[in-house]
């Protein structure tokens, strides 16, 4: 039996709350692909897999605040 195939992408910390951030490229047996973000905060874990339509979409809006934060200067 076949199972899904996992490569690890990248693993880091979130601050300023310490959740653990790991993003896992998925190849499923069915044939396609998926991104899995696994968010742990200390016993809880909160798992999305992904298109890469709603990555590049997610990843957009990430980059667009991340900007938007150090024009104002509230980044640190």
């Amino acid at each position: 039996m076949a199972m899904e195939e996992i490569t690890k992408l990248d693993k880091f910390t979130a601050t300023p709350f310490r959740q653990e951030i790991e993003l896992q490229h998925i190849d499923h047996e069915a044939g396609f692909s998926s991104l899995r973000i696994r968010i742990r905060e200390t016993k809880r874990f909160t798992i999305f897999d992904i298109d890469e339509h709603t990555a590049e979409h997610w990843g957009r809006a990430l980059l667009e605040w991340a900007e938007a934060r150090k024009q104002k200067g509230d980044s640190k």
